[in-house]
């Protein structure tokens, strides 16, 4: 069954994993899990697979590389402008 979740709620999924973890096993682990961005959507596997670590130490270094390696286009409301109006 998937999952899918938003990249604000990261931690609901990858708090269950046991660390340190290789990177291939993360990504067997989380092959069921679809990150939903604020402008489309893409299997977290995916995205840890773009990692360079071969080894997560903590669910909060497996989220750094995660947000590293997530899309510009996964953070923020979709349309939404930072820049001067």
């Amino acid at each position: 069954m998937s999952t899918e979740v938003r990249l604000n709620r990261l931690h609901t999924v990858i708090d269950a994993l046991e660390y340190p973890i290789e990177r291939e096993t993360a990504r067997e682990e989380l092959s069921d899990v679809t990150l939903v961005y604020a402008d489309g959507r893409e299997p977290l596997a995916a995205v840890v697979a773009r990692s360079n670590d071969d080894v997560f130490g903590s669910a909060e270094d497996l989220e750094a590389e995660v947000y590293g390696n997530a899309p510009v286009e996964a953070v923020g409301e979709p349309g939404q402008s930072e820049g001067d109006a």
